[in-house]
């Protein structure tokens, strides 16, 4: 599975701010592989603007399609204005790893429901343009062994089809090399056992 994740350092957030009926919309969005990241940006959130009306929040923490690591909160907005619409629009992202806040500054003019769903939405979908992000490739790790003399060109060929080369253990009879191929192809050697004109010994790696 192939994925956009935002391309941010860790404890950084990208920002964006909004102005609907007077209310300042504040939206935080953060890279977030696991819940921690998640909280660490509401805490830095709620520190930078204590006396926001509110700070409300929805994150995917993991591919998409997660179904575990993931959460919405309206904190004090009417149910279902806030957190349900930010979700959604991170659904329909179709990004992974990610987490945001909007903090809210009341103006003075209530919004109504469906407003608020509107404005609470619009942040979120407002910061997503202007998003940097990456993708994610996940993997699955095997254990290629070859002679000490096919090394450098399995390295070379792993370089080209950028195929990671995440370990490499020496021994008496050669190297092994730990790659990670990506989970959405299907194993196929044949190109680099055609370039070293001899059959390749790998294995999967077992969680």
């Amino acid at each position: 599975m192939r994925y956009q994740v935002p391309d941010l350092a860790p404890e950084t957030w990208h920002s964006t701010e909004n102005e609907v009926e007077k209310s300042r919309f504040l939206t935080w969005i953060c890279h977030a592989p696991n819940t921690a990241n998640y909280h660490a940006l509401l805490q830095a959130a709620k520190s930078a603007h204590p006396n926001a009306s509110h700070h409300c929040t929805a994150f995917i923490a993991g591919p998409p399609g997660e179904q575990t690591h993931i959460g919405f909160s309206d904190d004090g907005e009417p149910g279902g204005t806030a957190g349900r619409p930010m979700y959604q629009a991170l659904l329909g992202s179709q990004m992974g790893e990610i987490a945001c806040v909007v903090i809210r500054y009341f103006g003075g003019t209530k919004l109504g429901t469906g407003g608020l769903a509107r404005a609470y939405a619009q942040s979120v979908n407002s910061g997503l343009e202007t998003l940097p992000t990456r993708e994610v490739v996940e993997r699955d790790s095997y254990l290629l062994r070859v002679d000490f003399a096919y090394e450098a060109v399995a390295r070379a060929w792993c370089n080209e089809q950028k195929i990671p080369v995440q370990h490499a253990e020496y021994g008496s009879g050669g190297v092994c090399l730990t790659i990670g191929w990506p989970r959405d192809n299907a194993l196929n050697l044949a190109m680099l056992e055609n370039r070293l004109k001899t059959a390749l010994d790998i294995q999967k790696v077992t969680p």
